[in-house]
């Protein structure tokens, strides 16, 4: 059997995941703190039948050996987290993260998740929680009677309420970083864990340290290129089709020479 009816099927593999991975960032493009994943491939093991340097005859050396590579694999895939386009919503505790530096989300099972989705609310009990109506860690309650929510650059939140219009301060919104943010696990809902390749997380206060700034009323959108996504699957599609014709021409080299006769 020919090599290169396999070696043309790695590649029809790998570009069928790599259009899967395409679709898959332009289907989040709205998705609130979303980052673009990229797929990294590697070739495969090479059949040597001549080794570079063998000798031929005495102080003679061959130059360069006879190397046959057997496809493509996917390596990883791994996020892109550059800062996403800032949307203006006026929403009372929707959040933005200029910089570096993750919401912290405390999830049912008592463990720790990670987000940049900074569209939170307050739940029947007062408290910020996303989405999910997971709460935002450490715990914020805003009292009932608040007529009026800031939150400074800072992280700090403060909120005025009925019959007294002196700001009160109620509590501080932390973010953590981590030394290789490409390494945290992605499990959905816009949430990350960490995991031993992104390191443990390091918590700070907003704008010091290296972490971002806040903004408040602003949400980060989808940091996914529509037009760089397009050209991206064009390629995709161009070399499945390249590797299609590699395994048809293998198939009609094998009807010839199955088609042989003495």
């Amino acid at each position: 059997m020919m090599r290169s009816l396999w070696t043309a099927g790695s590649g029809m593999m790998a570009q069928q995941l790599n259009i899967d991975n395409i679709a898959n960032n332009l289907a989040n493009v709205n998705t609130t703190g979303y980052k673009k994943s990229r797929i990294d491939f590697q070739d495969l093991l090479y059949q040597t039948t001549r080794s570079a340097g063998t000798p031929v005859i005495q102080g003679a050396q061959v130059p360069t050996g006879i190397q046959i590579g057997h496809g493509v694999r996917p390596v990883s895939t791994q996020k892109i987290f550059t800062q996403g386009e800032f949307k203006p919503t006026d929403g009372p505790l929707d959040i933005n993260i200029e910089g570096d530096g993750f919401f912290q989300v405390l999830m049912p099972d008592g463990s720790v998740a990670y987000t940049r989705d900074g569209a939170f609310k307050r739940d029947g009990e007062g408290r910020v929680v996303n989405s999910d109506g997971f709460p935002l860690a450490p715990e914020l309650i805003i009292p009932d009677d608040a007529t009026d929510i800031s939150i400074s650059t800072d992280g700090n939140i403060s909120i005025r309420v009925k019959g007294n219009d002196i700001p009160q301060s109620i509590g501080q919104i932390e973010l953590v970083k981590f030394v290789n943010a490409a390494g945290l696990k992605s499990v959905g809902r816009n949430l990350y864990k960490a995991t031993a390749a992104s390191g443990e997380a390091i918590l700070g206060i907003p704008g010091l340290d290296g972490f971002g700034t806040l903004a408040h009323g602003y949400l980060e959108m989808s940091n996914v290129q529509v037009v760089e996504e397009m050209v991206s699957m064009i390629v995709a599609q161009r070399a499945y089709e390249v590797n299609s014709k590699a395994i048809q021409a293998a198939d009609e080299m094998l009807q010839t020479a199955n088609n042989l006769r003495r």
